[in-house]
């Protein structure tokens, strides 16, 4: 109510000299001023000069929140900026304080103390507390530390359920949004850790998973700030995953505090995110879907959209919960607005962001032999309405109209495109040419003439 206000008062001062906001530039420009506020500092008060200029503030604070999460810097609200904006999230600052800390505050004492203060109505009582040790123990794992559970008194780290304003002026904001917050290591409030209770918790995808939420918060209750790779666990956005959730980089930020398990208990971490300039970058297979590109690697994908010059990174399980995290081949069959995914020997058929009823099935069904245990590539040729199908050094050519493999097949991939590698680890059919990737090498061929045009390294495909 008090920002509104003041913007009202602004915009009616202000009336003869600026445009006024639209009702859609005004919520666009509100969101975002909470945000930079709340994540990176922005200072209060009015930071909008008319519905397309900002303050020298606002912009830099604009860049410097594009620039952690490796978006496109421009200063401006894109629709990639906003749509980052809106996503769940922890309520720890971004910026700051937290950044491991500049004081690298840790806990001196390796065995921490913790207490469950009071519980969530979501979920049963034993299942938070098998969340709560669950999500303890995986720091343990990494590092000397001990957990002690108290059942009464002040411990190292409180644990509370709480709504809006909870009691340590640093309210939550209802559902979604801000999911749960942690402070830094040290005395009274120190270490404390609150989860928002207008969330609805559960102990798997339902809602938000209080496991996967408890760790990352424990991680700053240690002492650790938040990462700007977005497969660590530290990342600030949340998405749900399954398995072992620390990445290389978590697991080196909490041993940069603490050292490691000295009795080297062995522990797999999740890898890092690929860099998209890393010279030896390969993919697992791209693909066209509603005309974006779309580049999948390891657990991550990169979205390629014509007006924006930087592609997107993000997480597989964040956007298709559903589909594996390894994706071998990929395809658009634009005539029926449906992508489908290979991993191993089952398929995936996505309407857009949505599986489609009756997937995955095994890929066998689309006439290939059961030798055949997985699909290394996959392309859809507009101009004949026939999908390639490459596997180790062969390839097969499915018709989309009879839903059969033609005759002939498997064909050789050396013979029938001349100048290609034996094997291929992603294809992609642009304008009438193919862009094959094989390891960090994209040949650039055209289908029409039979012949590679140019080979560049893979990378270049993502704008290094």
């Amino acid at each position: 109510m008090e920002v509104t206000g003041l913007l009202l008062l602004f915009l009616a001062a202000h009336s003869f000299a600026l445009p006024l906001f639209s009702p859609e530039e005004m919520d666009k420009w509100l969101l975002a001023e909470k945000y930079l506020r709340r994540f990176y500092h922005l200072q209060a008060g009015l930071q909008a000069k008319s519905n397309d200029r900002f303050s020298d503030a606002m912009q830099t604070k604009i860049k410097e929140m594009q620039s952690f999460f490796n978006l496109q810097v421009t200063g401006h609200l894109d629709a990639n900026t906003l749509e980052l904006m809106s996503m769940a999230r922890c309520g720890v600052p971004d910026v700051g304080e937290y950044n491991l800390f500049p004081r690298n505050l840790k806990w001196l004492n390796t065995n921490v103390t913790f207490r469950i203060v009071n519980y969530t109505p979501d979920m049963k009582k034993s299942d938070v507390d098998r969340a709560i040790h669950k999500a303890l123990n995986i720091w343990a794992d990494v590092t000397p530390l001990t957990f002690k559970k108290l059942h009464k008194g002040n411990a190292d780290i409180m644990i509370a359920f709480g709504s809006k304003e909870h009691g340590d002026f640093n309210p939550f904001d209802g559902p979604d949004g801000l999911l749960a917050h942690a402070y830094p290591p040290g005395r009274d409030i120190g270490g404390d850790t609150h989860f928002d209770e207008d969330e609805h918790w559960s102990k798997d995808s339902d809602g938000y998973n209080l496991f996967l939420v408890a760790t990352h918060e424990f991680g700053h209750a240690l002492g650790l700030a938040h990462s700007t790779d977005p497969g660590a666990l530290m990342y600030p956005v949340y998405s749900y995953s399954q398995g072992y959730p620390l990445s290389e980089d978590d697991i080196a930020g909490i041993q940069a505090l603490y050292g490691p398990n000295p009795n080297h208990r062995r522990v797999k971490p999740k890898p890092d995110a690929p860099d998209k300039c890393d010279p030896m970058l390969s993919f697992d297979a791209v693909t066209e879907l509603r005309g974006e590109t779309i580049i999948f690697k390891d657990r991550f994908y990169w979205r390629l959209h014509p007006q924006f010059v930087e592609p997107e990174q993000t997480l597989i399980k964040s956007t298709w919960p559903s589909i594996p995290n390894k994706v071998d081949a990929a395809y658009e069959y634009p005539e029926k607005d449906l992508v489908f995914i290979f991993s191993g020997i089952r398929m995936w058929a996505l309407n857009g962001y949505n599986l489609v009823e009756g997937y995955p099935k095994y890929i066998h069904k689309l006439g290939l032999p059961k030798t055949v245990r997985k699909v290394d590539a996959a392309v859809y040729i507009p101009d004949t309405g026939k999908t390639l199908l490459f596997t180790e050094e062969q390839y097969w050519r499915y018709d989309e109209m009879t839903n059969t493999m033609d005759s002939g097949f498997p064909r050789s991939i050396e013979e029938d495109f001349p100048g290609m590698p034996e094997e291929v680890d992603a294809v992609l059919y642009q304008y009438g040419y193919l862009h094959f990737f094989h390891e960090y090498t994209k040949f650039e061929y055209s289908y029409s003439a039979r012949k590679v045009i140019q080979i560049l390294r893979t990378n270049s495909f993502l704008n290094c």
